[in-house]
């Protein structure tokens, strides 16, 4: 199978490829610069030159594959509009990416919020996500009514991933970013209480769903990828301790806005995101081998000199 995938130089993106590569799939994928496609070049991806915004290069990458990951921008229309456009009428996949954080609040580490399932998220009525989230829903509703064009259309909806990228790109965006307040400051901290929580996913297991869906999913499917949950106070415990900071600390809304942005603060570390699948266990036989963040930041989080509170 050849697989056009946008996003092949980043973190799901990356991922995924290296999980297809070593299966023995084709894998293209989108670069935005000469050097970016040396650097798919490198790890036998094939590199074609244009960015999201390119609706030719776009066009050109889908259709001459047998199917195709949007997993660079969650939020960018035009892209998606151009890869449904591309594969509209030939039956072909398209796996699309969005994040748990459609379903979540500006809760400021309060919690433990309301646990959504795959039909709460479809179903129109009784349910709005907030504002700055009904742009990413809209795109989401877009591609999984592509499969009245005969695109078998995915919608792949991760929560919070960790661990280490299989491809170019190693690092997430949540643990990462209170990992690295925590280095540079000597205090991991938690927004409010961190009695806020998040569903979670390994890289791996994001990874090995996204090729399981290239085969199997329904058109039209909805997917929430998830594998356990934590509490973010727990988790901010875990990087303190892998970094032997002590006892984790709150931190009110203000102070983490000014560290990590507003967007950051409220939507990714602040808020509660809790979802659940009752679709990838059952109809595509998703076993995940990882089901603790906090395992995995007090085992790994270190695992590399970046990581290393001495090192700046």
């Amino acid at each position: 199978m050849h697989v056009f995938i946008t996003g092949a130089t980043g973190y799901i993106g990356g991922s995924v490829a290296a999980v297809l590569l070593k299966a023995g799939h084709e894998v293209s994928g989108l670069a935005r610069d000469t050097a970016k496609a040396a650097s798919l070049q490198a790890q036998g991806i094939s590199p074609v030159l244009g960015d999201l915004d390119d609706r030719e290069a776009l066009i050109k990458g889908a259709s001459a594959a047998d199917a195709v990951v949007n997993a660079a921008d969650s939020d960018h229309l035009p892209a998606a509009e151009a890869l449904i456009e591309a594969l509209a009428g030939t039956g072909k996949a398209l796996l699309h990416t969005s994040g748990s954080s459609i379903v979540s609040a500006d809760d400021q580490g309060t919690g433990p919020g309301r646990i959504f399932t795959e039909a709460d998220v479809l179903a129109e009525a009784g349910w709005k996500p907030e504002p700055d989230k009904a742009h990413r829903v809209a795109i989401d509703r877009l591609v999984l009514a592509a499969s009245r064009r005969d695109v078998r259309s995915v919608v792949l909806c991760n929560t919070l991933i960790y661990g280490h990228g299989l491809g170019l790109h190693r690092d997430s965006v949540q643990v990462p970013l209170l990992a690295r307040q925590a280095r540079n400051s000597g205090v991991a901290r938690h927004i409010g209480p961190g009695d806020n929580v998040w569903s979670t996913v390994h890289i791996e297991d994001v990874a090995s769903l996204y090729v399981k869906a290239l085969r199997k999913a329904s058109a039209g499917s909805f997917l929430f990828v998830e594998n356990g949950e934590a509490r973010f106070g727990d988790i901010a415990q875990a990087v303190a301790d892998a970094y032997q900071l002590g006892t984790a600390q709150s931190w009110d809304i203000d102070s983490a806005i000014a560290e990590w942005g507003s967007g950051y603060a409220r939507n990714g570390l602040g808020s509660n995101s809790r979802v659940r699948s009752t679709v990838t266990r059952t109809e595509l036989d998703w076993q995940p081998a990882h089901a603790s963040v906090t395992d995995w930041i007090r085992k790994e989080l270190r695992n590399d000199p970046a990581d290393d509170p001495t090192v700046r």
